[in-house]
Order: C-alpha cells, then sequence, then structure tokens
C-alpha cells in the first residue's frame, strides 16, 4: 500500500510539472504571438504612414508650384473698409472686450447726430457660422482686413485636393507687421527711438519684461553676427586688372604690366535684397527663440493671438500703412513721439480710402510733417513681402511649407523656404 503511495505521489508531480510546462509553453506561445502580431500592425501602421507622407508631401509640393505660379499674377487690392469694425485693436482684445466691441459695431448713431440708432445685419457684415448664436460666440466672428479677407491674409484662403491630400493655402502680408531687424539697427541716432517702439510694440502684444529682455538677447547675438541696416547707398567697388598683351607688346622685361581699373557697382536694390536673404535664415533659424513668440496670449473661439502672428521674421524692412494695426503702427512713427494721435488719424482715414503713396499720407494726415519726414525710411503704402503658407494632409500624416516670396510687379521671387 505505501508502494502504490508513493507511486501515486510520483505520477501527480509528473502532472503537474507537466501542465506547468504546458502553461508556460502556452505563455511563451501567447507572448510570440502578441510581439508578431504588434510588429506586423506596427510596420502596417509604418507603411501606411509613409504612403500618407508621400501623398501630403506630394500635395504640399504641387500646391508651392501652384502658389508661385499663382502669386506673379495676383495683384493684393486695399478695399474701402469706412462700414465695417477696423481690425487694428483686436490683438489686445479679451473675450468680454471683444464681445463689446463687436456690440458697438452692431449699431451706429444717425447720420443728423440724434440719438437714434439704425442697426445693420452682423451677417452681412461678417463672415460667421450660421446659427443664431454667432454674436454671442463673438470669437467665431472674421472682421474682414485691408484686403477683405481676415488679418494678415490678402486673400480669403484656398482648399483643394491633390490625390489624396487635402491642401489649404493661405498667402499672408508681411509688410503689415514689425519688422524684427528694426530692434538691431546700430545707428545711434536713431537706437534710442527704434529701442522704444520695440519695447512698446512687445508690451503692447502682451510680453513680460523676462520675454522681452530674452528676445533682446537672442537678436543682439544675431547682429553680432550681421548688423541690419534701414539705409542704403550704392558700393563701388574699384580693382586693377592686368590687360592681356600680345607677346609682341610683352617681350621686353623692364616694361611693368598693363593694367587697368575696372568698377564694381552694388546696387541698392542688391543690398537690401541680400539683407532681406540673410535675415530670413538667422530669424527662422535656432538663434532665435520662436516657441515663445508664439505662445498663446489670448485664445477664444477663432481667435489666437500671439506676439508672431504681428512680427515679420523675414528680415523686411517697411511696414504699409494701410495694412498694419495699431501697435506696429506706433512703432514706426515713435520719433517725435505723437505715434498715438498719427496712428489713430492713419486707422480713420485709411478705412474710407487707403492711401496712395507718402505724399499723400502728408496731405491727409495735417500736423504731423516733421514726425512723418522722420518715419518715411521706415513705411511704405504697398506691400512687396509676402508669406505663403501651405498645409497639406493626407491620413494622419501632414506635411507644410512656408515660402517668403518678394514681389515686384509681375516678378516673384523667393526669399527662402522651410519644409517639415
Amino acid at each position: 500500500m505505501k508502494k502504490n503511495s508513493n507511486n501515486s505521489n510520483i505520477n501527480k508531480s509528473r502532472t503537474g510539472i507537466v501542465l506547468l510546462l504546458t502553461l508556460v509553453i502556452l505563455a511563451v506561445i501567447a507572448m510570440l504571438g502578441y510581439t508578431l502580431t504588434s510588429r506586423v500592425m506596427s510596420d502596417r501602421l509604418r507603411n501606411q504612414y509613409l504612403i500618407d507622407y508621400s501623398q501630403a508631401r506630394y500635395g504640399c509640393d504641387s500646391a508651392l508650384k501652384y502658389a508661385m505660379a499663382t502669386m506673379e499674377n495676383i495683384d493684393p487690392v486695399l478695399v474701402s473698409r469706412s462700414e465695417y469694425p477696423d481690425f487694428s485693436d483686436l490683438f489686445a482684445l479679451d473675450a468680454e472686450q471683444y464681445r463689446e466691441f463687436i456690440e458697438q459695431w452692431e449699431r451706429t448713431s444717425g447720420d443728423d447726430g440724434s440719438e437714434e440708432v439704425s442697426y445693420f445685419s452682423s451677417r452681412d457684415l461678417f463672415k460667421a457660422d450660421t446659427n443664431d448664436t454667432d454674436i454671442e460666440d463673438a470669437g467665431s466672428i472674421i472682421i474682414p482686413g485691408p484686403y477683405g479677407a481676415a488679418w494678415p491674409f490678402i486673400a480669403e484662403p484656398v482648399e483643394i485636393e491633390i490625390g489624396t491630400a487635402k491642401v489649404r493655402i493661405e498667402i499672408e502680408d508681411e509688410n503689415a507687421k514689425y519688422p524684427l531687424g528694426w530692434s538691431m539697427v546700430e545707428d545711434k541716432d536713431l537706437q534710442w527711438e527704434l529701442d522704444t517702439g520695440f519695447e512698446t510694440f512687445c508690451e503692447m502684444s502682451g510680453m513680460e519684461y523676462e520675454e522681452i529682455e530674452s528676445l533682446k538677447s537672442d537678436l543682439a547675438e544675431i547682429g553680432k553676427i550681421k548688423p541690419y541696416k534701414i539705409d542704403f547707398k550704392p558700393v563701388v567697388t574699384t580693382t586693377r586688372e592686368p590687360v592681356k598683351t600680345s607677346s609682341k607688346t610683352s617681350s621686353s622685361k623692364t616694361k611693368t604690366p598693363a593694367t587697368q581699373i575696372k568698377r564694381t557697382v552694388l546696387t541698392v536694390a542688391t543690398q537690401i535684397s541680400n539683407q532681406t536673404t540673410s535675415f530670413a535664415r538667422f530669424f527662422n533659424s535656432t538663434l532665435l527663440d520662436r516657441d515663445a513668440l508664439a505662445r498663446p496670449t489670448i485664445i477664444d473661439g477663432d481667435r489666437k493671438e500671439s506676439p508672431l502672428k504681428y512680427i515679420s521674421t523675414w528680415g523686411t524692412r517697411l511696414i504699409n500703412i494701410n495694412s498694419a494695426p495699431r501697435h506696429v503702427l506706433e512703432a514706426a512713427f515713435i520719433f517725435n513721439g505723437d505715434q498715438v494721435e498719427i496712428a489713430d488719424q492713419i486707422i480713420k482715414l485709411r478705412q474710407t480710402q487707403p492711401f496712395e503713396d507718402l505724399d499723400d499720407l502728408q496731405k491727409r494726415v495735417v500736423g504731423y510733417k516733421d514726425s512723418i519726414e522722420k518715419s518715411q525710411s521706415y513705411i511704405t503704402t504697398k506691400s512687396n513681402i509676402f508669406t505663403i503658407r501651405i498645409t497639406a494632409t493626407s491620413g494622419t500624416a501632414k506635411a507644410f511649407a512656408i515660402i517668403a516670396v518678394k514681389k515686384e510687379a509681375n516678378t516673384t521671387k523667393r526669399i527662402a523656404v522651410i519644409n517639415d
């Protein structure tokens, strides 16, 4: 009996071991199966993403060629906005102030000065959603800018499909923004005013003291590499070059080799173009902390405000007084301390009729001749630097391209391109 009991225990032990080994083997097989399945799925997702990205990249590159070809025929036309709210102060308005601003423009006083109030349709005035809460949800309302589209666009964004990619094309007016290079001008006669204008702009944009100082430090490092200039003059370079002579005339060893003077002129236009291209690279490199500038100061519905939205990082030199918002205008007219009054007049007058040229500005903005003359190296009435932003989406993949262009008449020249 005892022997049979021992055999029974041994058999049970063996059975337990077999079961345990079976469970271990099954667990290993399950783990291997899970790992294999995960790898297969991962490879499929990776391959699909690569396919989607190649489609998105193709759509982005094709849209870039299309936009460049179309840009040559685009003539940004400023529009009269006498019946529309002005976009100039929106950068500083929080959600409540923005709603009050909209409500103020919903009604206007009678032309005869009486208290009679006339109403106009908000849906006729604004591009908004079609539900009944449009005016209550003021963040969804888009106020037309100088070209009819929302600032800083020069036209409504275009959405097209290229293959499987959905592509969005946006064109922005860079001369409507603050030229970042102004803070790097080394002219001591202008430095105080330009520094004051830069700090005022940053403060009005919602930047804190530490952020402003950090930005100034970044710009100082860039300025050490390449100083920024406002005024240019033709540069004439004189060199002496040997004149090729025949063997007969050059046989004498005692004669001094014949030379001729050659003068090379570096034109103002070429210098400006070179500077714009150089600073486009600097301002869009790791030398500048763009993330800090892009940090939102206001998010309300479709409104997203940040300092970077109002800063040109393409090396522009001039501000378009017809399309720049208030804080950018004030930075341009900082010199005599009456920038607030000048900005007020410009904003009011350009809504009815955009300024033709700087002579027109002098005639219509009365009482500030000296200030306007001091600012003429910094302002213009026509933009020529634009940003083309292209976003292409296919499946889960996204590709984008940003290109800065300089447009003169029907000629469009690339300044810089960023791809991702």
